[in-house]
């Protein structure tokens, strides 16, 4: 079960709920994958209105090995994510604002 006090959400992939979360390593390799220079450049690109289905793809991958999945790209892209795009959408979105959000 996914606690969202801990930065954690859910995601159901091919009948499995899985953990997703950002953690400095899985944001680390996101910033590696999209060529961004910055964390700070990662987020302004996450904030504008151009994302991209790839974007949140490797969000979605970023935020699974986070949360221990040992999975890659090649095997998201061929999971049945429970939802579909708009489930995918909103999974790497809430994962961006909790890590980014402060502590309560």
């Amino acid at each position: 079960m996914a606690n969202p006090l801990r930065g954690e959400v859910a995601l159901v992939l091919d009948g499995e709920a899985r953990v997703c979360k950002l953690t400095l390593g899985a944001l680390a390799e996101l910033e590696t994958r999209l060529e961004a220079d910055s964390l700070t450049a990662l987020v302004e690109r996450f904030e504008g209105e151009t994302m991209r289905a790839r974007d949140v793809l490797m969000l979605l991958v970023a935020g699974l090995r986070g949360g221990g999945w040992t999975g890659d790209l090649p095997d998201l892209l061929t999971a049945e994510i429970e939802g579909g795009p708009l489930e995918a959408a909103r999974v790497a979105a809430r994962m961006l604002a909790l890590a980014f959000q402060p502590p309560q």
